[in-house]
């Protein structure tokens, strides 16, 4: 998908700020210009392409999200009252936990290559300074002052946002948790749209990680883990760079080679997750696969030595020593040139 791909239809904007005491719920649908659409594809773009994506589903009897749009159809004569009806929804939780930010609420009907779609776009104020020009008696005085309400640019990620697919009601989304009845809840998806979510593609990939390095520290000592999470890593960057994905199973082979043991100690904490083996983890973002590019070492001694993974799997390049001693010399060679920064 590229970002013009995405056909703005409708949009409008209502206020979320609970200092207020009611929410402002706009009468009119935004005219989008080309910069206001390119704005609001933008932040689509980002929320679609997220690794920190969700794929959920409503849970239709508990949903009033759901309720509101399952017999929708597109056009200004619905899409207002249906936003309005979101809107004073959405307020409502936020009203009874002080804990949820404040912010604008964008709904946008939208298009992807003919299938229609809803987004649901929180931007959460941010606090800036600006400058105020005040004229008196011909005098202009220039001041400094802070404007409480300002929206995410066009280059940042939403922390809450949703996508609905209309032509199937089937949800995408990125959520933050925030303090509910003294507990963290991830309010967007429990409370807001009511549906079950899956792990996003990030979150498993954090999860795989984690349980490579938990079965590394009980089967292996201080010396070996070392050695040991060098390699986990250079194996995930080698399945993301030729395949693009990871597929758990090979990756566990190659990472436990014939030890049983150990491949199934960690099948089982996989299975505390949830997560089905079967399904490859297909990151879409840079950032989600960047840390794999490269050996991060830092040592006792306060030395820190960065590593890209081409050189790392170059024995011409760099070699790690184990000494009778227990202790580890790193030899880098081929050297032609050193510069200092």
């Amino acid at each position: 998908m590229d970002k013009g791909d995405i056909r703005i239809k409708n949009a409008i904007v209502h206020i979320m700020d609970s200092a207020v005491g009611i929410p402002v719920l706009s009468d009119l649908a935004l005219s989008p210009g080309p910069d206001m659409a390119d704005f609001l594809a933008e932040h689509i773009y980002k929320t679609l392409a997220s690794d920190d994506i969700k794929k959920c589903r409503f849970i239709e009897e508990e949903s009033e999200v759901f309720k509101i749009i399952k017999d929708y159809k597109d056009g200004a004569a619905e899409f207002i009252p249906a936003s309005k009806s979101i809107g004073e929804h959405l307020y409502g939780i936020m009203n009874s936990n002080i804990d949820i930010p404040a912010g604008d609420l964008f709904i946008i009907e939208f298009e992807i290559n003919q299938i229609p779609q809803l987004a649901l776009l929180k931007m959460n104020f941010k606090e800036c300074y600006t400058h105020s020009t005040i004229s008196e008696g011909g005098e202009n005085t220039n001041t400094i002052m802070r404007h409480r309400s300002i929206l995410p640019g066009a280059g940042s990620r939403l922390s809450e946002a949703a996508v609905i697919r209309l032509d199937d009601l089937t949800i995408k989304l990125v959520e933050k948790k925030y303090e509910v009845n003294g507990q963290k809840v991830n309010y967007f998806s429990r409370l807001f749209l009511n549906c079950t979510t899956r792990l996003s593609q990030k979150a498993k990939l954090a999860i795989v990680e984690k349980a490579v390095e938990s079965v590394q520290k009980e089967f292996f000592n201080e010396s070996e883990q070392f050695e040991e999470k060098m390699k986990a890593k250079s194996v995930i960057h080698e399945e993301i760079a030729e395949q693009g994905s990871i597929s758990i199973p090979e990756v566990a082979a190659k990472i436990f080679e014939n030890k049983a043991e150990l491949k199934e100690k960690f099948k089982e904490k996989l299975e505390k997750y949830n997560i089905n083996e079967q399904e490859p983890i297909e990151p879409q973002n840079e950032a989600t696969t960047r840390k794999f590019g490269k050996q991060h070492l830092t040592t006792d001694t306060g030395i820190e030595i960065k590593i890209p993974m081409e050189q790392y799997n170059s024995t011409e390049s760099i070699e790690f020593i184990t000494n009778d001693d227990g202790t580890i010399s790193v030899l880098i060679k081929n050297i032609g040139h050193i510069t200092s920064k």
